[in-house]
């Protein structure tokens, strides 16, 4: 939570948003003890993997001995290429400042049935972008309610007669419509700040350049994806490739575009028949094409726009397994590896993310062998065993700090691993989709928003895993004391592969338990709301917000303003008026509000849960805009811990006014994303 402010404290402004700027170049000694100790683990690494070759692969038990091997080789080989990949993530130098006027520019907010407390504050947003722009919404859902919208915030209103090829269809029928040099492509839940532009656009000064991708970050980091940290850091899954490998792919002249977050030249498209429209990831296989074309991309590492995660298990695991199909899809039909017109940087670069998908199947072997070893009683390892241990164990943790350095920090061992096994049941089947090229595949989308149900159900493949691990967890302890009809003839290799599988019990649990938990359990707020301080007036009395939604505000009004208590507020009219005295706004913004919830604070301040009254539009999509566009630090305060800098979170809130002013919309608060039809 956002610290109150303190007692006679001055005007405290929002909370800043995290990790917006490019980050710094690393240091020369900073650059010299990632590339050494990657290098140290690489060889290391190759010396171990000649002499398991060589010495040390038991033929006896070759059904056992051959795999754990070729498991160990392919791990090797990941970290060769991670190596290459992210040797140097230093930021390009920054783009020359290019005259606003010299192209046409049209941002693109792709929609179907989103309801419009997702889509008004990216709207909004959208419009209040610099420089001159149009900004179009591409209505897949042919919905009144969003054109009404649009059109009150300012933007155009673009439909279709039909849904065909999703996502990729509805962009392909605007670049028919639309007269533009340059698209901005944003998901209908993705916000941009101030800077999604200007930042952007002199990149394409360089008339090679296709493209232009800045990461996906994401202000509900409450989500299934998010994990707060012993030491109150924020852990994304997703952070380690927008931040670190994706910008490192400049390096290779080998970005890709994201789908999301991204300027688009329309040349470039046109120049390749549009978007391609043949798998469900048609960014990257569009990408592919732009570079076999003999264009180019580039990757701008700064935070420029913000969406929503996944909330739940189950929209997590429908998302990668889009993912993971959609990159075997582009395998099968634009294969990098063969592909004419690309570098040989570019293919490498490719194949290193496509195949990256198959890493699943290792995990699942990491779990499947040491529970095979301890049942039948097989010695894969033809080496004894305090020489095998030592040296496996310093090649191992070798490799795990080389990836930590490697991915600057990204790459926390223990989540990681956690969420590789969340991953798994649904890489695993959509990776065979490379084998079945006639089998058909429906395009699923991320359901996101809220959702009434039950907490989620767990993976059969998790379940089946547990409970095989538990199983050979008793048959070793039953057999090591002889009670089991297995005699282990080789003592340390049946103890070594029960603790791997007692650990990797740890980790399917963990997972279960993350699936089912109730904070995951399936979002029931309508829109989501933004923790921050900033200074308000309530009917006469001065306060703070403490968090903000599209739909309202929960204030605190302190002890010193009430007067000898709430009364009046408490007693008063169950409407008001609330005053946000927010930056870049001399009057501030004036808003309507419904008292929804007052709760009596042991300090003697109140605070209140406001909803805004419909038919304010206007007004609060200002406060979308000043909200997302404003980046400014916080202030240190005497009187307490200085508040760090954090990320505006989107919480939940009723979504009333907003779903009655744009009349007809869904007014159930369900955000489903793009059907397979729009999406």
């Amino acid at each position: 939570m956002v610290p109150d402010p303190a007692p006679g404290a001055g005007p405290v402004a929002y909370a800043r948003l995290r990790d917006g700027n490019l980050p710094p170049p690393e240091s020369t000694a900073r650059k010299l003890l990632i590339r050494g100790v990657a290098l140290f683990a690489l060889a290391i690494t190759a010396v171990y993997l000649v002499w398991r070759a060589t010495s040390t692969i038991h033929l006896g038990f070759w059904w056992v001995a051959i795999p754990m091997f070729v498991v160990e080789l392919h791990n090797a080989v990941g970290l060769v290429l991670y190596t290459i990949a992210l040797w140097s993530v230093d930021p390009d130098p920054p783009a020359s400042t290019v005259p606003a006027h010299r192209w046409r520019v049209a941002v693109l907010i792709p929609t179907y049935n989103e309801p419009p407390e997702v889509l008004l504050p990216t709207i909004a947003a959208a419009v209040a972008l610099e420089p001159e722009h149009e900004t179009w919404v591409l209505d897949d859902g042919r919905r009144p309610a969003v054109r009404a919208l649009a059109e009150q915030l300012g933007a155009r209103y673009l439909t279709r007669p039909d849904n065909r090829h999703a996502k990729a269809g509805n962009l392909n029928h605007a670049l028919g419509v639309i007269e533009a040099d340059i698209i901005a492509v944003l998901d209908a839940d993705h916000v941009p700040t101030a800077r999604f532009l200007t930042a952007t656009l002199p990149y394409f000064d360089d008339p090679k350049v296709a493209f232009v991708q800045t990461p996906q970050d994401f202000y509900n980091l409450d989500s299934f994806e998010h994990q707060r940290r012993w030491n109150g850091q924020i852990f994304n899954e997703e952070a380690v490739f927008y931040r670190v490998i994706a910008p490192a792919k400049n390096r290779w002249s080998a970005p890709f575009w994201c789908g999301t977050c991204a300027l688009v030249r329309v040349e470039a498209l046109r120049s390749v028949g549009g978007v391609a429209t043949e798998s469900v990831t048609e960014d990257i296989h569009t990408t592919i094409r732009m570079y076999r074309a003999g264009w180019t991309g580039r990757y701008h590492n700064e935070v420029l726009a913000r969406g929503l995660a996944p909330e739940d298990a189950e929209a997590y695991l429908l998302q990668r397994h889009r993912w993971a199909l959609g990159a075997m899809q582009v395998l099968r039909l634009e294969n990098p590896l063969f592909r004419p017109g690309l570098t040989l940087a570019q293919r490498l670069a490719f194949a290193t993310t496509l195949f990256g998908w198959f890493d699943s199947w290792r995990a699942l072997a990491y779990i499947v062998l040491p529970m095979v070893v301890v049942l039948t009683g097989a010695v894969p390892i033809a080496a004894p065993g305090e020489i095998f241990g030592p040296f496996f164990l310093a090649v191992l943790g070798s490799q795990f700090v080389a990836l930590r350095l490697l991915a600057r920090g990204h790459y926390p061992p223990i989540l990681s691993i956690l969420f590789e096994i969340l991953r798994m049941p649904a890489v695993l089947p959509a990776t065979l989709a490379l084998f079945r090229p006639r089998a058909a595949h429906r395009f699923s989308v991320t359901p996101k928003g809220r959702r009434e149900r039950a907490r989620g159900p767990v993976p059969r493949l998790l379940s089946v895993l547990a409970a095989a691990s538990s199983f050979a967890l008793v048959w070793f302890t039953a057999s090591l004391f002889g009670l089991g009809p297995i005699h282990y003839a080789v003592p340390w290799a049946a103890i070594g592969a029960a603790f791997f599988l007692a650990a990797n019990l740890g980790f399917l649990l963990a997972a279960i338990g993350r699936i089912r938990a109730a904070r995951f359990s399936g979002n029931r707020r309508a829109s989501a709301r933004i923790e921050t301080v900033v200074p308000a007036v309530f009917e006469g009395r001065r306060g703070w917000v403490a968090d903000l939604s599209v739909s309202g505000a929960r204030i605190v009004l302190p002890a010193s303003e009430l007067e000898g208590g709430d009364g009046a507020v408490a007693s008063g009219d169950d409407t008001g008026s609330l005053r946000l005295e927010t930056p870049g706004t001399r009057e501030g913004i004036e808003l309507s509000v419904a008292v929804r919830r007052r709760v009596a604070r042991p300090d003697g301040s109140l605070e209140l849960g406001l909803a805004f009254e419909p038919g304010q539009l206007e007004a609060i999509a200002r406060l979308a805009v000043t909200v997302f566009h404003a980046l400014v630090p916080v202030e240190e305060r005497r009187e307490e811990r200085r508040l760090e800098p954090r990320a505006l979170v989107w919480r939940g809130g009723p979504a009333t006014g907003v779903e009655q002013q744009a009349a007809g919309g869904t007014g159930d608060g369900r955000r489903e994303d793009l059907t397979p039809e729009a999406a």
